[in-house]
């Protein structure tokens, strides 16, 4: 019988291991079988009890108990956008660490959630309806829309949100500017194919025109750090409306709320 582990990155905050909780429960709804919600990282500084009492899963110990336990058929379904070092370098380099201390397993890694160069045109639909969402909230039109996700100093990852940059733009129409920004991002010329940081870019769009709204459109799947009500992003967003009344910012919905998401990881594990 084949184990299936839903993997996030991980964060220490509680929000975030919620979050993967209640998608590997409404995925095992929908294909019929256990999901595990596993985080590659950091969830496991997150105490029991901001949890539910039940203390967050991490990767290594996780494989290594389930592989202890003779159950070596593992399906990890990634909840990654694109094409990170933990799906490409860390996740073999464990699966080489446990294969060399319990003997050979099988360990399937299923396509992230926007495999390029086909891309994933659910997800662009999932955002341009996060943004409809936003929008009507509060009643403004889109106008003037930026994408934003975490950053990469990785190329291919940052190529996923372009390619969903330039499918949203397509979706919304030639009446909506859309920009793309970054949440973190290295210094220097070589990392410039990351796209600005978020406040910088707010900055000049707010000094060009504070009039006309902003709606956020978030590339991201579960509150953490930077999303979500108390993360970095509403700090930025709250900063720079204070500078530049009466500018709005809108937030939109993240992807991991939006039902849609199901679907996509369903079709991934198949």
């Amino acid at each position: 019988m084949r184990s299936v582990l839903l993997v996030d990155n991980g964060s220490s905050r509680p929000d975030s291991t919620l979050n993967l909780r209640r998608l590997a429960a409404r995925l095992a709804e929908q294909i019929g079988e256990p999901v595990r919600p596993v985080s590659l990282l950091h969830a496991d500084r997150v105490a029991a009890e901001r949890l539910d009492g039940q203390p967050a899963e991490i990767l290594a110990p996780t494989l290594r108990h389930l592989v202890s336990e003779d159950r070596r058929d593992l399906r990890l379904l990634p909840l990654f956008f694109g094409p990170s070092r933990a799906l490409t370098q860390f996740v073999p380099e464990l699966a080489a660490q446990i294969t060399a201390e319990f003997g050979p397993f099988r360990l399937e890694v299923a396509p992230e959630l926007c495999p390029l160069p086909v891309g994933e045109p659910r997800l662009i639909e999932i955002l341009a309806d996060n943004l409809r969402v936003a929008a009507t909230r509060a009643a403004i039109a889109p106008k003037r829309v930026v994408l934003v996700d975490h950053g990469s100093p990785i190329p291919e990852v940052t190529a996923v949100r372009r390619w969903l940059a330039l499918g949203l733009a397509r979706r919304l129409g030639p009446d909506v500017r859309l920009e793309e920004a970054v949440m973190e991002r290295r210094p220097g010329p070589e990392y410039d194919f990351n796209g600005p940081l978020l406040e910088d870019l707010l900055s000049r769009l707010a000094e060009a025109d504070r009039e006309t709204p902003i709606l956020l459109s978030m590339l991201f799947l579960s509150a953490g750090r930077h999303a979500g009500p108390d993360g970095d992003i509403a700090q930025i967003c709250a900063r720079i409306e204070a500078r530049f009344p009466p500018l709005h910012i809108e937030v939109s919905p993240l992807v991991g709320s939006h039902p849609g998401l199901i679907e996509i990881l369903a079709s991934r594990l198949q």
